[in-house]
């Protein structure tokens, strides 16, 4: 059987970046259905899968997909599937699924342009409430953008670990310009990458407790059909499993879902800085818009506008201490991202009307140039 990887330096997009990460990190299942600007991830995983032991599958719809990708981590494999907007929107109920049961899974947005089918072959960030919000209900998720190539190859691992860990489904929040462009991206040897695995039950198995918690609220995970006595259901349920359909045993399954990822925010939270020590204007970004951003930043520099960048890695849990901590130095912020402000609203929320706070957003289709975070800089500040 040939090896899931091979190190070395390529020249790739990042959806194949992305597709050599999820092999990186142990995905041995993808199902999925191609939608443009994804599909690239799928059609690199089903030749690459089969090689390495793995299962690639095209189903009939994405609602199919995400369901074969919870079954298949019920299974005991790492699984995952890519897709863009309007198949996002499809996989929500069965995300939300993957929420109550703790599956871990992962699952890729490459962003297009939206409503409905929108500008299939064009790039936006118009789903990052969605991500947070999308399907109904309570809920804590993890949200992933990667800003390049490079990145989204270790955001992948990253994710897949996360997941895991945390057992639920991991977000990557990339776009379609991440997501077609082509730079260098190093894979380094397999050894030297860190892969986690989801924590395996031990005792007898007559009397094991599928949603029992350990000491960091997550519980230890069988695979169906090694003899644990599981029952998975998207009913409230107790640590057995079993449907219990009162106030109480929900108080107390949302306790676990939600307090496993809001006691662990130091572990999950990544963000990036610069130039933020003597900044005087923040700019908060992320993804694609994060590397406009940073160039702007420069030229605010050599303009004598201290300004520096607050670079969302994790989008969600939302770094919300890093935006206050900061809005009791600065003199404002500016938010860029391309939407009408979906994040921009968080950062308002955090912010607290302390300093002023102006966002840099767009209808989508194009990345958000340089001059035009420029402009704000020097209109507001």
């Amino acid at each position: 059987m040939k090896p899931a990887i091979n190190k070395g330096e390529y020249f790739i997009t990042g959806d194949i970046a992305c597709a050599q990460g999820a092999l990186a990190a142990g995905c041995r299942f993808f199902g999925g259905y191609p939608i443009t600007p994804a599909t690239e991830i799928a059609e690199h995983l089903s030749v690459k899968l089969p090689k390495v032991g793995g299962t690639f599958i095209q189903m009939e719809d994405e609602i199919a997909a995400m369901a074969s990708v919870l079954g298949a981590s019920w299974g005991g494999v790492k699984s995952m599937t890519a897709t863009s907007g309007p198949g996002f929107s499809l996989m929500m109920e069965n995300i939300g699924l993957g929420i109550c049961t703790e599956t871990p899974c992962v699952v890729v947005n490459v962003q297009r342009v939206g409503p409905s089918t929108g500008l299939p072959t064009q790039g936006a960030q118009g789903d990052m409430m969605q991500a947070r919000w999308g399907s109904h209900g309570h809920y804590e998720i993890i949200a992933l953008a990667p800003s390049s190539p490079q990145e989204i190859f270790y955001q992948t691992i990253t994710a897949f670990n996360l997941s895991e860990k945390y057992r639920l489904p991991v977000l990557i929040m990339t776009d379609e310009m991440v997501g077609h462009m082509s730079e260098k991206v190093i894979i380094p040897d397999p050894k030297k990458i860190k892969n986690i695995s989801r924590r395996r039950p031990k005792g007898r198995k007559d009397s094991f407790k599928l949603y029992e918690p350990g000491p960091d609220m997550v519980a230890p995970m069988p695979a169906a059909g090694e003899g644990y006595n599981i029952h998975v259901t998207g009913l409230t349920h107790d640590t057995r499993g079993y449907p219990i359909i009162n106030v109480a045993t929900h108080k107390q399954m949302m306790t676990r879902l939600i307090g496993k990822i809001r006691t662990n925010l130091d572990d999950i939270i990544q963000t990036e800085s610069y130039r933020l020590d003597d900044a005087e204007i923040a700019i908060i970004s992320y993804g694609i818009s994060s590397r406009t951003s940073l160039a702007a930043v420069e030229e605010a520099r050599k303009r004598g506008i201290k300004a520096g960048l607050l670079r969302l890695i994790t989008v969600w849990p939302f770094p919300e201490d890093k935006i206050k901590q900061l809005a009791e130095r600065v003199k404002g912020f500016v938010t860029v991202e391309i939407n009408l402000g979906q994040i921009h609203q968080e950062v308002q929320r955090c912010v607290g009307g302390k300093v002023p706070a102006f966002l840099v957003g767009d209808f989508g289709g194009t990345i958000i140039p340089p001059e035009r975070v420029l402009e704000v800089l020097e209109e507001a500040f």
